[in-house]
C-alpha cells in the first residue's frame, strides 16, 4: 500500500496491481449498454476500471468518473485508448460532462458498491478485520467516520446505524460508543468493531455484529443513496432517445431506490422485469458477485406531436 504522511493512502502513486479488479454482472452489463463504435457510454463509477476496460475493448468510447483520486489514478496509469477519466461525484453528471460539450450519451452505467481493492485496502477504513484509519472517505475530503463516531450525539448515531446499517440493536451500539469514546476518541477501525462486539447481544460466531455499523457509517459518510438519487436523475436527462442505463447495487436500501425510480419515470423502460443477478458459476469465482442485482433501462423516444398538439 501507497502510504501519505497522513497515514491515508497517496493518491499521487497507483499500486502495483493497477486494475486487477473484476467487475460483477460483465456480460449483462455489456447486453444492457451494447458497446459499440460511435456509442458515447459514461461509467459514473469507475472504481478498477473493470467494466470501463470491456466496453472500450467493444469499441466505445467511455467517459469514466470517480470523486477517488486514488482510483482514478490506477485507471489513468492504464493509458487506455478512448477513455476520457474525470474527477467527481456521479451526481454532478451534467456539470462535469458541460466543460467537454458533451450534451447527449448513448449509455450510463452505476455500479454503486465499492471497488474490491478500496475494500482490501486496509488504509480507507471500511473494513472491520483490519486495523486502520477510522475513515471511509470515498473524496478522502470531509467528515471522515472517526468525525461522525466521536462527534455526533448517540441518538443521531443510533438513528444512521438503524436506518442505513437495518441494524435493530442501533440504539444499543450508539450508547456502547457514547461510553467507550468518555475514555478516549475511537480512531480505528479495530477498536470500533470491538466495541459494537461486545455491545451486540449473544453473538458467538457467523457474520460479525459490526459488518451493518460500517455499512450506515460508509453510507453516510459519502451520502451514498443521496449520490444515487441525484445521479439517477442526472442520467435519465443525459441519455439520448434509445440510450440504456444500467445500475449495479448491492443491498437493498440501493435496489429499492433504483426500481422505485425506474418505476416513476416517464422516460425510461426497464428492460427486465426482475433484477438481473450473477449465476451460480460467478458467484463461485467472485463471492462478492452475491449480492449483486443489475436494473437496466432504455429510453424512450419523445412522443411525436402532432400540428394540433395531439398525439
Amino acid at each position: 500500500m501507497n502510504i501519505a504522511p497522513n497515514g491515508l493512502p497517496n493518491p499521487d502513486v497507483p499500486p502495483p496491481d493497477s486494475l486487477s479488479h473484476v467487475p460483477v454482472l460483465a456480460t449483462e452489463v455489456m447486453e444492457a449498454l451494447a458497446p459499440a463504435p460511435g456509442r458515447v457510454l459514461v461509467d459514473g463509477t469507475l472504481g478498477g476500471g473493470g467494466h470501463t476496460r470491456l466496453l472500450l475493448e467493444a469499441g466505445a468510447t467511455v467517459i469514466g468518473i470517480d470523486q477517488d483520486p486514488y482510483a482514478l489514478n490506477r485507471v489513468r496509469a492504464a493509458n487506455l485508448p478512448g477513455l476520457t477519466a474525470l474527477e467527481g461525484n456521479y451526481r454532478d453528471l451534467r456539470a462535469l460532462l458541460a466543460p467537454l460539450g458533451v450534451t447527449r450519451v448513448d449509455g450510463v452505467l452505476l455500479d454503486i458498491g465499492v471497488s474490491s481493492f478500496q475494500l482490501d485496502d486496509a488504509g480507507r477504513g471500511f473494513s472491520y478485520h483490519t486495523d486502520a484509519p477510522l475513515d471511509m472517505r470515498m473524496s478522502q475530503s470531509g467528515e471522515s467516520a472517526a468525525d461522525v463516531v466521536n462527534t455526533y450525539p448517540e441518538e443521531d448515531l443510533a438513528a444512521i446505524i438503524y436506518e442505513y446499517g437495518e441494524d435493530r440493536h442501533s440504539r444499543r451500539i450508539a450508547r456502547a460508543i457514547g461510553q467507550a469514546r468518555a475514555d478516549s476518541p475511537i480512531t480505528s477501525t479495530v477498536r470500533l468493531a470491538e466495541i459494537v462486539k461486545r455491545a451486540y447481544p449473544g453473538f458467538s460466531k457467523g457474520i460479525h455484529p459490526a459488518r451493518r455499523t460500517f455499512q450506515a457509517l460508509r453510507i453516510h459518510v459519502n451520502d451514498e443513496l443521496g449520490a444515487l438519487r441525484d445521479g439517477l436523475g442526472a442520467a435519465e436527462d443525459l441519455l439520448a432517445p434509445g440510450g440504456r442505463l444500467a445500475v449495479i447495487s448491492f443491498h437493498s436500501l440501493e435496489d429499492r431506490i433504483v426500481k422505485r425510480f425506474l418505476r416513476g419515470s416517464s422516460t425510461l423502460t426497464p428492460l427486465t422485469k426482475r433484477p438481473v443477478e450473477a449465476g451460480e458459476e460467478e458467484q463461485a469465482r467472485n463471492p462478492r458477485a452475491r449480492s449483486a442485482k443489475l436494473r437496466a433501462a432504455e429510453k424512450m423516444p419523445p412522443r411525436s406531436t402532432g400540428p394540433e398538439g395531439t398525439s
